[in-house]
């Protein structure tokens, strides 16, 4: 997925509903309408192809979609519904019949799913909440301010600053990769946490280089190699804490959003069946973590670790 911050980092806003602005005027703004296929695919860095998780194309199989059209694309999940589990079939790439396969991990079935009930709102808050008190820290999860601001989880040691999220984010990722398993028939004990896994926002701030333009179209199997499933755990809420920065599935003739809710997790299998973009945020921040996940445990990192 990610609450990301395109451009020049802003400062935090406090977690939970107190911190939640709409723009000057009021009425919260719904996004814009997001274009169909026929993006030339843009190699992103790191810090660009960071904030965006999740991916999409082939043919939607049998599903009922309920929240009908919005500003021109299909709307998978809304923000102002509790959604228990939901799930998109596509068919799968190629992607992954061209390397090494992995017995009860590599894809065989495909496609994205939302879910509100693996993660509560309070979970989620607490995680913003704590994260936001991470200082820059060379010795511990240091959130990096260039561009987007990223908390790199498992890359270093956890800081005293980030103590609480060192305890919730094991649990947190547990549970999102058992679902992510149940879900695509798969052996949890088969998967690893891959990198980049980050805490992320985004902000109106404009983009100062190409690495700050976290909107372009991606496939993050091709951008990051090891993805083999992506999930996206969301901390702010959808045309409450900011208008647009809505997540796109790009498919062919038509787009398919998921609005980020507080605590709702999204994860879809990470290759071109799979190709997406976050609409660009217009006010406010959003806030998320990704947390994606490899077959190959040549790939694996451990979860952040008290020192």
């Amino acid at each position: 997925g990610k609450r990301l911050a395109a451009g020049l980092p802003s400062g935090p806003g406090a977690p939970g509903a107190a911190a939640r602005r709409r723009p000057a005027g009021g009425k919260a703004r719904a996004g814009g309408t997001a274009p169909g296929r026929g993006w030339t695919l843009r190699g992103a860095a790191p810090g660009a192809a960071l904030l965006g998780s999740a991916v999409l194309v082939g043919g939607l199989l049998g599903w009922s979609l309920p929240g009908g059209l919005q500003g021109g694309a299909e709307v998978l999940a809304r923000g102002s519904e509790a959604v228990r589990d939901r799930f998109v079939e596509v068919a799968c790439s190629g992607d992954y019949g061209a390397g090494r396969r992995f017995e009860g991990c590599t894809p065989r079935k495909c496609g994205r799913g939302v879910t509100d009930a693996v993660i509560t709102r309070e979970e989620a808050e607490r995680i913003r909440s704590s994260e936001e008190a991470v200082k820059l820290n060379e010795g511990g999860c240091r959130r990096i301010e260039k561009g987007a601001s990223l908390f790199k989880w498992g890359l270093y040691a956890v800081s005293t600053f980030s103590v609480l999220c060192c305890v919730l984010c094991s649990d947190v990722r547990r549970r999102i990769q058992e679902k992510i398993a149940q879900t695509f028939g798969i052996s949890s004990s088969a998967m690893y946490l891959t990198k980049p896994t980050f805490f992320s926002r985004i902000n109106s701030t404009e983009a100062k280089t190409t690495h700050d333009e976290y909107w372009h179209p991606h496939i993050d199997k091709v951008t990051y190699g090891s993805f083999d499933y992506t999930s996206l755990l969301y901390l702010s809420d959808y045309a409450e804490d900011f208008g647009g920065g809505r997540f796109v599935f790009m498919d062919e003739g038509s787009n398919k959003t998921i609005e980020p809710r507080t605590g709702r997790v999204s994860f879809f299998t990470s290759g071109s069946e799979n190709l997406h973009r976050v609409e660009k945020v217009r006010w406010g921040t959003r806030y998320a973590v990704t947390i994606s996940f490899t077959c190959n445990p040549d790939h694996g990192i451990g979860d952040p670790v008290l020192t």
